[in-house]
């Protein structure tokens, strides 16, 4: 049976819905919106003149993958507790793309590679995971030694955050989690161990550390013996009161169900700041005794938007393109290209280069 189609988990969601948009305008009718809510993925499908169609997929009764047999590429916006849906895709040679964050889930995911895979897995495909891996590899290019990276990640508050996306936040306020320091794993608490950082025309911002997963992939694909990432918010005032909680132990309060309910809700209706997004990645080498450091940004607005634009560049590469089966993270199969103003995802080894 022929494979055509591309299934969107989370379809309807913030990211989900602008990967469905800009995928069904390139493949009109082999697009379709899927998740628990028909009603949605049904509106969706009237906005966009049915160039995407609905499709329920309920993840906690996902026992029938016949549809598989008719989806050459599945792209993933939800949270998932299990590596079900990415085996069955790999095991079907169905593509598969996620945009998760969440480091100990994708680390799960890399290691299908050991068992049967048909399909092609691509993981870290984002903003951050996604463009600060290919930014943390083009920087690296710059020395013979990269001893260093350090990622800085500013997001607006008056965005449009998606529920899930303010929860996984929330939820990381008080986590702790690995790194890697001087080629050693050790651990460190979210928002501690604050850094400033030039963003350009974004100023000068204190962030904080925070467990997203480039810093615990890059080690390994790109084999630099440290590398942190840090948050920070446009708002300086906001950056700086979580800090405070964060030092005074009263982030610990959002364990508490009632509490992290409440937070929850007020920073899906907190109207201050911008939707501007940016991203430094700054790159050291010792060698010889001399010290020599590079930085590389970008800026722009809708974090939920350009994460979005990744994960359609790469979704046209996988559906059109030929790649190894097993899974990867997107910078060991792609580069970033600038020119002028626009991004391009560019297979390695290969002259084909896709728009983001």
């Amino acid at each position: 049976m022929l494979k055509q189609h591309i299934v969107v988990i989370g379809g309807y969601g913030y990211v989900g819905g602008h990967i469905c948009r800009m995928l069904g305008e390139k493949y009109p009718g082999l697009v379709y919106a899927a998740g628990r809510n028909l009603d949605r993925a049904q509106r969706l499908c009237r906005e966009t003149g049915g160039k995407v169609k609905p499709m329920r997929f309920n993840r906690d009764a996902a026992d029938d993958w016949a549809w598989l047999e008719q989806t050459k590429l599945v792209i993933v916006c939800i949270d998932q507790e299990d590596t079900d849906l990415a085996e069955a895709c790999l095991a079907n040679g169905t593509d598969y793309i996620d945009i998760s964050a969440n480091g100990p889930f994708l680390a799960r995911i890399e290691r299908l590679n050991a068992g049967a895979c048909r399909g092609t897995g691509v993981l870290s495909v984002g903003l951050a995971p996604g463009l600060t891996n290919l930014l943390a590899q083009e920087a690296k290019k710059a020395f013979d030694e990269t001893n260093r990276i350090d990622i800085t990640i500013m997001l607006g508050l008056g965005d449009s955050h998606g529920k899930a996306a303010i929860e996984w936040t929330v939820d990381q306020l008080h986590s702790v989690f690995d790194i890697t320091d001087r080629g050693r794993v050790k651990k460190v608490g979210s928002f501690t161990g604050g850094r400033p950082a030039d963003l350009g025309c974004m100023g000068r911002r204190m962030a904080y550390r925070f467990p997203f997963s480039d810093q615990m992939t890059l080690p390994n694909t790109l084999g630099v013996p440290s590398i942190a990432t840090r948050l920070c918010f446009d708002s300086r005032v906001a950056t700086f009161v979580i800090a405070g909680l964060k030092k005074s132990g009263a982030a610990r309060l959002l364990k508490h169900a009632v509490i992290r309910s409440a937070a929850v809700k007020s920073l899906g209706s907190l109207q201050i700041g911008s939707a501007k997004y940016a991203v430094k990645v700054d790159a050291a080498e010792v060698k010889d005794g001399r010290s020599r450091e590079i930085g590389l940004s970008l800026h722009g607005e809708r974090e939920s938007l350009i994460t979005a634009k990744v994960a359609a560049a790469a979704a046209h590469a996988l559906y059109n393109g030929s790649f190894p089966q097993g899974v990867f993270h997107i910078e060991q199969l792609f580069e970033l290209e600038r020119e002028g103003e626009s991004l391009f995802l560019k297979i390695k080894e290969r002259d084909e280069r896709f728009v983001i």
